[in-house]
């Protein structure tokens, strides 16, 4: 492709990628130079042309010498547009989900129902790129536009035909998820998180409400889990716009959750929709992944998808990787789940799932709970580096919660350890204290009895902890059952 065929003004250069890091540019990169919180990439724009870049989208003033300055007052947006260009073609049907909450367990059940309903999908997010047949580890929510781009391409090639992606913040904020004819677009919920980056709650919900806003087709949908009570401004966003809009919950009035009945090792679910009530059976437990089900089952059915096949398909949906997953059973016959949760919301929502199994537990004493069994005994730190602010709160909701509460060390990064357990143990006054990952899951398992359940919060699929600069192997499943066992 020329640099013309991009560019009004352009010349017959050949155009042979794009790049945001002057250290991956080539001869025919048009590069990106970005403000960024740490990095101003205006910074590298000489290196960049030096390293063969044909174009420089950046700022109005930014100084661009030996390239063509593609100026323009947002960049981030200017880039993606031109990026999506080159890389096009995409899969056929894109959606996207966003939400503090549930994005990811949401985008790959979407894959899950396409697949069962015939189609080549796919889906990107915090656990990578996932088809039917293999998966690609990233390590972002949201990649970066080049990367998430030509993965998106990638897959066109490769036959998928669609795509549910998680759309974050970050992602949202700055333009990583542009340039996708996105078909369908979904709200989950919304609670404190990210607060270290956006500063306030206002800035951090204006900043997904950008999916709504600019990102989703002006032909698309919105799908909203109604019970949040944020889901009146998504709606009435999408209703400005002119967007259908699709409202999924207890209070949905295209799928709604009419009845949820607890199993043992899932759930029964009476769903009405079309006019008529459909029963099924999830076979997974608790109502956030109810929840993230439904919305799923939403985002099938507005692009296309049979109401009454999609949801019979719920009752094949298989366990996402460190989502409530049921990791190991002890020796007493003790569950012990492991979870994403590391969030108050999140914690608490994943407490309650569990609690409708525990045989019989009093809740709430973060202190031991009762005698003999019947205890959900929790185990969660927080991430070093990110909003301090929730730590309290996050051993607040622990205490009311969980029976047992052992406070530990997540990824603390470069923070200090006991600084950030502290502030846990200052929301939750009773619970135990064990610095050591490892042992205190070694601790929790050993304590659990017949009737008890162990959950085990905060890093989910991750397969690393972050100390420092380094990233020490770390698998809270793999842990889990080596205690187990």
């Amino acid at each position: 492709m020329k640099l013309s065929q991009l560019v009004e003004g352009g010349g017959d250069q050949p155009v042979t990628g794009f790049a945001i890091d002057h250290r991956k540019v080539a001869p025919g990169t048009i590069f990106g130079a970005f403000e960024g919180a740490r990095v101003n990439g205006e910074d590298f724009i000489p290196a960049a042309i030096e390293a063969g870049a044909v174009a420089v989208v950046a700022r109005p003033e930014a100084r661009v010498a030996g390239a063509l300055h593609i100026r323009d007052h947002n960049p981030r947006e200017a880039f993606a547009r031109l990026a999506a260009r080159f890389f096009a073609p995409f899969p056929a049907t894109s959606v996207a989900v966003t939400g503090t909450n549930g994005k990811t367990s949401t985008v790959e059940m979407t894959r899950q129902l396409w697949r069962m309903a015939g189609h080549h999908a796919a889906s990107i997010g915090t656990l990578g790129v996932a088809t039917a047949d293999e998966r690609v580890v990233t390590g972002l929510t949201t990649p970066d536009v080049v990367t998430f781009l030509s993965n998106v391409a990638g897959l066109a090639r490769e036959g998928v035909t669609h795509v549910a992606f998680e759309a974050s913040s970050h992602g949202l904020s700055q333009y990583r998820t542009e340039g996708l004819p996105v078909a369908a677009a979904a709200f989950t919920n919304l609670s404190r998180d990210h607060l270290d980056y956006h500063g306030d709650m206002a800035a951090y919900f204006t900043a997904k409400l950008r999916l709504f806003a600019q990102v989703l087709a002006d032909s698309g949908t919105a799908v909203v889990w109604v019970d949040d009570p944020n889901s009146e401004r998504v709606i009435d966003l999408a209703r400005e716009r002119g967007n259908r809009v699709f409202t999924v919950g207890e209070h949905g009035d295209d799928l709604r959750l009419v009845a949820r009945e607890p199993t043992l090792l899932g759930q029964g679910l009476t769903i009405r929709a079309a006019g008529a009530d459909h029963r099924v059976t999830l076979p997974l437990i608790g109502g956030y992944q109810a929840a993230n089900a439904l919305v799923a089952a939403g985002l099938v059915i507005v692009t296309g998808g049979d109401v009454a096949q999609t949801i019979a398909g719920l009752a094949r949906l298989q366990p996402v990787r460190g989502r409530l997953e049921r990791a190991a059973i002890t020796a007493s016959g003790a569950p012990v789940y492991v979870d994403y949760a590391h969030t108050p919301d999140a914690i608490e929502a994943a407490c309650a799932a569990l609690r409708p199994h525990v045989s019989s537990g009093t809740g709430g004493s973060g202190n031991g709970g009762s005698e003999g069994g019947g205890r959900l005994i929790l185990v969660l730190g927080a991430g070093g580096d990110r909003d301090a602010g929730k730590r309290v709160p996050m051993g607040q909701v622990a205490a009311a919660s969980a029976d047992v509460v052992i406070v530990t060390d997540d990824n603390p990064r470069g923070e200090d350890p006991a600084t950030i357990r502290h502030a846990l143990l200052e929301g939750a006054p009773g619970a135990r204290e064990i610095g050591d990952r490892r042992a205190a899951i070694g601790a929790a398992v050993a304590e659990a009895g017949r009737g008890d359940i162990v959950l085990i919060a905060g890093k989910g699929h991750e397969q690393g902890q972050i100390v420092g600069e380094l990233v020490l192997p770390f698998d809270d499943v793999a842990v889990a059952r080596e205690a187990a066992a």
